[in-house]
């Protein structure tokens, strides 16, 4: 029986007891038979996660290019390999075959050597969802250079801090973007986050918006000129399976992002392995991923583990709200798209329109439906499930994290029985724990307590970039020999896992430990409401009360807001119990948020309390300004 190919709950089973009862014996054979070395591994695994330490496949020798791309050439050269899907539907879409990639790729990585950059030199990609970027990538991982892509949506002081943290000697932008009907300066924010980059000697500057901008004499280059001469082939730098293939920063809730190293080997066995399984991807199928691979989930679930399965995987540079809020469906018609997957954040937007915007488009195509980013909560899922699925298509609700590389909790599409909020069960290699607040791990289901991983998996981050005691501080000092994921879980009568949110989303009112998650949930259920978000504050008998934001859909703006105040804290009564009553309900226009769809319940804390003076940097943020109109009517 291949490992690689689960299609039956009772194989899930099988092929899951085997990987932990032997996890090497497992992921050696994963690695042995579904990817191209160079060497073989000398040791599958080294770890100790006291130091913490983690080495998959030493001594391997290999290129991630040559598994995406090379290796595909001979059977599916032909083949689309990126599906480039326009922000304006006018504008045609682009097929390029994996030739046409690996030709693209070959130029690139030509055009970086010629301009000095080397293996484990630096290069800060800030680009918008546009060819460019999957080949920027692709062109650093093959020379050996270690890309960092920061979000073209990020303002220039994150880019510079970005940029100066991990030293990079090049940075590749455009001279703008699209978004919906909006253009953004992508070259501007590039010249003002490098008046204090010393580290940077050369910019490459890609044409989409055909805006006027300055180019540095010296430093700035148009791309499109060096890629036209460039040679069309450039042998595949040898890499160790350790050598750090990307940094990708993550906002910590404290302090300055974290760059977390991820390295070659393990991550592509891994994110390919993934890929496969929980998207039961088939070789014709036509695969999207709405993310920005300004995030992980891009990295992940757009280039890297769709192309090492030799997919074809779609990049859209657009919105869903854009020209209409039909958009996505109208591309999921318009290319036959089989796996579809999102942000419930986008479900929930587009869930509060007409369903007419969905029901005009033929959607019988989709297989499959994934969410990713934060826990779905249940009327989003109905929604999905009822008029996108069709309820024929089983929804995969995964649990990841930057951090850690690829999907770890995950349904597996037609094996396990899919159940609304819950991630259901860990992926083959994937070893979860509740742990309690002493730090002992609590058996049994029917329980809930803080989530860490007991054993490495392949695609784990190895450390923050420039400060490894950062790293073992954060995620290795909580609990002895764990990876404590920040998270809070429930695992209910039969072993399925469900996220409750952050564990600093859990507040403690009066004694009684409540996940800011399940208090949503009910809320929403409201027929009013459209989204809410509930954070602590300081209450002089309960410790702790709690202050709920709130956004209502069209139909509940004209309704009574005393009557409204009342029927949700009705429903949190019927749904948790009346200590999850709100003491505060504020009414709000939006939510802030970052760009991958989390809410920054930092700054609703601060609102809440009233500590407004050191809200921090919202300039990342996806809707600034909706942070002003909050504090303004805060109560």
């Amino acid at each position: 029986m291949s490992n690689y190919h689960i299609k039956h709950l009772e194989e899930y089973f099988q092929v899951y007891r085997k990987s932990v009862r032997n996890p090497e014996n497992f992921w050696e054979e994963v690695a042995e038979e579904h990817f191209v070395w160079r060497k073989k591994w000398d040791k599958v695994l080294e770890w100790d996660f006291s130091k913490p330490e983690i080495k998959w496949f030493e001594g391997a020798k290999l290129n991630i290019t040559e598994n995406c791309i090379d290796r595909h050439i001979h059977i599916r050269g032909d083949k689309t390999a990126i599906l480039f899907e326009p922000n304006n539907p006018e504008e045609e879409a682009q097929h390029i075959t994996y030739k046409e990639l690996r030709k693209r790729v070959c130029k690139m990585a030509n055009v970086l050597r010629d301009k000095g950059i080397k293996k484990g030199d630096r290069v800060v990609i800030y680009l918008p969802m546009i060819p460019e970027l999957a080949v920027s990538l692709l062109a650093c991982a093959r020379i050996g250079a270690v890309h960092s892509v920061v979000f073209a949506g990020f303002s220039s002081t994150a880019l510079s801090t970005r940029i100066n943290d991990c030293g990079a000697k090049m940075v590749l932008t455009s001279d703008g973007s699209y978004r919906g009907s909006k253009t953004i300066d992508l070259k501007g924010i590039v010249d003002d986050a490098l008046k204090d980059c010393p580290s940077v000697e050369s910019v490459l500057v890609a044409k989409r918006i055909n805006s006027d901008i300055t180019m540095k004499e010296g430093r700035d280059e148009w791309l499109a000129p060096l890629m036209e001469e460039a040679y069309g082939d450039y042998p595949a730098e040898v890499m160790d399976a350790e050598d750090p293939l990307f940094i990708l920063y993550t906002s910590g809730s404290t302090g300055k992002p974290k760059g977390m190293v991820h390295t070659t080997g393990g991550y592509m066995v891994y994110t390919s392995y993934t890929f496969k399984n929980v998207f039961q991807y088939r070789e014709d199928d036509i695969y999207w991923c709405t993310a920005d691979i300004g995030w992980i989930t891009g990295h992940s679930y757009i280039v890297y583990g769709p192309l090492a399965n030799g997919a074809t995987t779609v990049m859209f540079e657009g919105v869903p709200s854009y020209p209409d809020f039909g958009r996505f469906w109208e591309v999921v018609q318009k290319h036959k798209i089989t796996q579809f997957y999102t942000a419930p954040t986008a479900i929930r937007a587009l869930a509060k329109e007409n369903l007419d915007y969905v029901n005009k488009y033929d959607l019988s195509c989709l297989k499959v439906l994934g969410t990713v980013g934060e826990p779905i909560n249940e009327e989003a899922w109905h929604w999905y499930n009822d008029h996108v699925g069709e309820k024929k298509c089983p929804i995969v609700d995964t649990w990841w994290q930057t951090e850690t590389g690829g999907i770890l909790i995950s349904p597996i599409p037609f094996a396990t029985p899919t159940k609304p909020t819950y991630a259901t069960l860990p992926m083959p290699g994937v070893q979860p724990a509740l742990m309690d607040e002493n730090g002992s791990e609590i058996k049994g289901n029917q329980t809930d307590g803080r989530l860490c991983i007991k054993f490495p998996w392949p695609s784990m981050a190895r450390s923050i970039w420039g400060n490894h005691q950062r790293y073992k501080d954060t995620y290795f000092s909580a609990f002895k020999d764990m990876y404590f994921t920040g998270d809070g879980a429930l695992r209910d009568e039969v072993g399925y896992y469900r996220i409750t949110g952050r564990v600093d989303d859990v507040i403690i009112v009066s004694g009684h430990n409540l996940g800011t998650a399940p208090i949503e949930d009910a809320i929403n259920e409201h027929p009013a409401v459209a989204e809410s978000a509930i954070v602590g504050y300081p209450h002089d008998i309960k410790g702790n009360a709690l202050y709920g934001y709130v956004i209502l859909k069209e139909t509940g703006e004209s309704r009574d807001r005393d009557n409204l105040k009342k029927e949700i804290n009705q429903v949190i009564t019927e749904h948790i119990g009346p200590i999850a009553k709100l003491n505060k309900i504020q009414f709000v226009p939006g939510l802030p948020k970052t760009r991958s769809g989390k809410i920054m319940r930092r700054i609703l804390r601060k609102i809440a309390s009233k500590d407004t003076k050191n809200l921090g940097d919202t300039s990342t943020l996806l809707n600034p300004e909706v942070v002003e109109k909050i504090m303004e009517e805060a109560l």
